[in-house]
This record gives structure tokens, sequence and C-alpha cells, in this order.
């Protein structure tokens, strides 16, 4: 039962408009993109312009320089070993196949000096030219070297060389992950986009505070009360 019919007809249509809102974010408004997916590719483009640590990675790979290592590591699919075979081969690292495992051996400076030199070329969205280096698709390249370095972390670990598994490790975040995610993104400063922000942000704070009145106004229509 309605005890207040103002009340509860104003929440009706604060709620009938932020519905409203609501389906037009889902629309194709923005060069065929939703809010949502404009606003996603905003940030990505922001935070990509904010997150570029490969020198700084590359300075502390410089430390593997002439530290020769040898790993054995599991593989259980052909056509990656082939191909991370040749990320190997491409930096001068000997490397061979047998009984499913790949077993590699030589500079891991050179190693990480090889797959920086990819991820630099992917945050740039140089694609062409990783894929051009190794003669298949230059994301399929970063994945298997995040993938081979996540198996050469615990090789490291295994072998009790906790420095080099650190610094691999540090590659693989901040490098060749860093790169997979952002790679196709233009990176923009937050100041060439500052009121897009802004505007976005107080957007999200007022549509929030709308529904939570809209809601408010309904109860307080039907009779109830909060208490405190």
């Amino acid at each position: 039962m309605i005890v207040n019919k103002k009340t509860f007809i104003r929440g009706l249509i604060m709620l009938a408009l932020f519905m409203g809102v609501l389906i037009s974010l889902f629309m194709p408004l923005f060069n065929g993109q939703n809010s949502m997916q404009y606003l996603d590719s905003l940030y990505n483009s922001i935070s990509k312009a904010s997150a570029y640590y490969i020198p700084d990675v590359q300075s502390e790979a410089e430390k593997l320089n002439g530290r020769t290592v040898s790993m054995s590591l599991p593989y259980d699919n052909t056509e990656q070993v082939l191909q991370t075979r040749m990320l190997f081969e491409k930096t001068g690292v000997q490397v061979s196949e047998e009984d499913g495992r790949l077993n590699i051996e030589g500079d891991l400076g050179r190693m990480m000096a090889g797959c920086l030199e990819d991820a630099d070329a992917m945050y740039y969205n140089d694609g062409e030219t990783v894929s051009g280096k190794y003669g298949y698709d230059e994301r399929r390249v970063l994945y298997n070297w995040a993938h081979v370095i996540e198996l050469a972390v615990h090789d490291l670990k295994d072998q009790k060389k906790f420095e080099e598994a650190k610094i691999l490790d540090l590659a693989l975040e901040k490098g060749v992950r860093a790169s997979y995610n952002y790679y196709q993104v233009e990176p923009q400063s937050i100041r060439e986009r500052l009121w897009v922000v802004i505007t976005s942000l107080l957007f999200y704070v007022i549509y929030t505070l709308w529904y939570g009145f809209a809601i408010m106004y309904l109860f307080e229509g039907w009779g109830m009360q909060l208490d405190h």
C-alpha cells in the first residue's frame, strides 16, 4: 500500500530515468563502442602510458650476461615446442628436444635480451617485426615467451638460482605480460583526456547516488522508514 504517493512517484520517475540512462550506456554511441567499451579503452590507453618498465627490466637483465645455465623444461605440445625452439635459436642459445622436454643451455643474459627485445617491439605495437622474425603470429610469440619463462623460473628455483629466477619473473610480469596485454592499445597521457576522466568519475558518483535516492523514495512512498 502506497502511503505517500508524491514521494513514491518521485522515486519511480528517478528509477525510470536511471534505467533509461543505463540502456543508453550499452548502446554503440562512441564510434561503434558503447560507453563501457569506450571508457575501458580510454583507461587502458592511459594506464599504458605509465606502465612502460621494459628499460628498467633490461637493466636488471644485464646482470645475467655471462651466466650460463642448463635447463630441461617439460612440454606436451609439439607445435609449441617447435615455435619455442625458434625463440632460443634466434638468441644463439643451444636448444634441443628429447622425450617431451626442451633442453636449453647457454647465456641466460642473451636469452633475456632477445625476449625483452620482442616485448619492447610489441609494447610499441610493432607486431610485424616480431612475426617476421619468427614466421608466426606475434601474439603467439609473446605467449610462448611467457610460458617458457614460467617453466624456466621453476627450474632455476629447483637449482637454487634464486637471483636469476627473480629477474626472469620480473621480466615476465613487467615486460612480456605487459606488452601482451597492451598490444595494439595506443598510449595516451591523462593530461590529454583529463576532462573525460573527471566527467566519467563525477558521472559515476552522481549516477550511483541517483539510484540510491530513487530506491529510498520508493520505500518511503510505501511507508517504510529507516531508523538510526
